[in-house]
């Protein structure tokens, strides 16, 4: 029979964790329990959604600061900068609008699915894992946290508790897409989140651009990024160059060939960075 706690508080959160290697951290469940199958009715849940304080945006800092219980959809309608755009275009297509009131962004991260959705556009923007165990808590890039299929940098013990992504210039601007076989509800082919920073000219100071479901990690794509420096954001896309895909390694599999993911990631890089431009007219 599964045994279900509810603790009060972080600490008591931590503390509990750190007494029972068994337990299973939930939130909006929408990962933990299809993965679990019929083994759910014996497993040990931390149910961390009543925690006070770990569900809610706000600004602090020079930073926003995401709950690890916020959901899709309280991003989705929150009234946030520009350059969270990408972040609900992610969060429009994540399932289904049930899977998105109650699935987390934190436990989309947590998952690390290399085709994470939220994973790609949170990387683009640079956000931080903020994560509380029995030594304190501790910050750490995104990128480096999630360390392979499935597989994150949690030590024993350890539980998220926030995303914080960097606040930036008001004329910022952002975008999403994903190529699956259908428009909703399916595990993409290939994901793109581009975020870029227009100076006072209106030139592209600073770029983000993060491919998702190309990799065993969603990858940046850092020589891209540092050409795009100085470029109207009209003519972003036609610096795009196939060899940006240098640094992807898809795999094939039943949804697409390696090849194909790798095309599809370039042509998405350019018509992500295309809809930041007209974005930013």
């Amino acid at each position: 029979m599964s045994r279900y706690l509810r603790p009060g508080s972080i600490d008591e959160a931590v503390g509990l964790l750190s007494t029972d290697a068994a337990l299973r951290i939930v939130a909006g469940g929408t990962d933990v329990y299809p993965s679990l199958g019929e083994a759910a009715a014996r497993a040990a849940f931390l149910d961390i959604v009543r925690i006070p304080g770990l569900r809610g945006i706000t600004r602090e800092n020079e930073a926003w600061r995401i709950g690890a219980a916020t959901t899709w959809s309280d991003v989705v309608r929150a009234p946030l900068p520009a350059f969270f755009d990408g972040l609900k275009l992610a969060g429009r297509e994540v399932g289904a609008i049930q899977i998105q009131n109650a699935g987390t962004l934190a436990g989309n991260v947590v998952n690390a699915s290399p085709a994470a959705d939220g994973t790609v556009a949170l990387m683009a923007l640079d956000a931080r894992v903020e994560i509380a165990g029995s030594d304190g808590r501790r910050v750490m890039p995104l990128g480096d946290f999630v360390t392979g299929v499935r597989s994150v940098a949690l030590k024993p013990g350890e539980i998220v508790t926030a995303l914080l992504v960097p606040d930036r210039p008001a004329k910022s601007r952002s975008s999403f897409l994903k190529l699956g076989a259908r428009r909703y509800l399916v595990i993409s082919i290939a994901m793109v989140s581009a975020v870029v920073d227009l100076d006072d000219a209106g030139m592209i100071a600073e770029a983000g651009i993060a491919v998702g479901a190309c990799s065993p990690v969603a990858r940046r794509l850092p020589a891209l990024e540092a050409r795009l420096v100085g470029v109207p954001p009209a003519q972003a896309a036609d610096v795009v160059l196939a060899s940006d895909a240098d640094v992807l390694s898809p795999i094939d599999d039943v949804r697409a060939r390696a090849g194909y993911r790798r095309d599809a990631a370039i042509t998405l890089v350019r018509r992500t960075l295309a809809a930041c431009a007209e974005a930013a007219r």
